[in-house]
């Protein structure tokens, strides 16, 4: 028996304005940060009321987990894509140049979650759990391209994982602290870097040559008032 009165939810329409809410919500933190940042500002750029915002996300905080999950699923595929490149190596110098030295929005939600981390316990135990999923990630991502003879079997993958999650912070970081940074040149010394680390022994002779200059241009937001 049908019960009158209850509201049918579409699943696609639910999972779609989630989407629109996320999406409203990285563009706030990337504005004024993640504390900086209220569900009043998410509602008014996604253009919902306060307790609408509650029928999709309970709090600030499971909005924040919600951005993270959907990182670490896009994450995931970036590494399928880059396992399936024929120079390993190539494929992920050019991901972390599109994503890290040329993509301003990562930089700053990058820096401004560990600085967050750093002084919100709550906050800490989400940026621990990414951390987590992307450590092995980056391990099964490693042990998958040492099988195929690709990357250094001599690697560690858990230490070697850790170094790399460091390299992609720190490449987030040199556009904030350079403006003028030489994104074309930083790439050449990466690469050299992550080829000579990375290579078996017998394939880094080829190490230090630099490519062209990627032609992506940086996101540009622009806040709706």
């Amino acid at each position: 028996m049908e019960m009158s009165g209850l509201r049918k939810v579409d699943p696609v329409k639910h999972e779609q304005k989630r989407s629109e809410i996320l999406g409203a919500a990285i563009r706030c933190f990337i504005w004024d940060g993640f504390r900086g940042a209220s569900t009043t500002d998410i509602c008014t750029e996604a253009g919902i009321s306060p307790g609408h915002l509650y029928h999709y996300f309970p709090s600030k905080m499971a909005i924040i987990e919600a951005m993270i999950d959907l990182g670490l699923a896009r994450t995931a595929e970036r590494f399928e894509k880059i396992l399936a490149a024929p120079d390993v190596i190539e494929a992920l110098l050019t991901d972390i140049e599109e994503t890290s030295l040329r993509f301003r929005p990562a930089q700053i939600l990058n820096l401004d979650g560990l600085a967050e981390a750093a002084r919100n316990p709550e906050f800490a135990k989400i940026i621990e759990r990414h951390t987590k999923a992307v450590r092995r990630m980056w391990a099964d991502f490693l042990r998958q391209a040492q099988s195929k003879g690709r990357v250094d079997p001599g690697l560690d993958p858990d230490a070697t994982a850790d170094i790399l999650i460091a390299i992609i912070d720190g490449s987030r970081a040199m556009p904030i602290r350079n403006p003028k940074l030489d994104v074309k040149q930083s790439t050449a010394h990466l690469k050299t870097m992550l080829v000579r680390f990375l290579s078996p022994h017998e394939a880094q002779s080829t190490a230090g040559k630099p490519r062209p200059q990627s032609t992506s241009r940086p996101l540009k937001l622009v806040r709706k008032r």
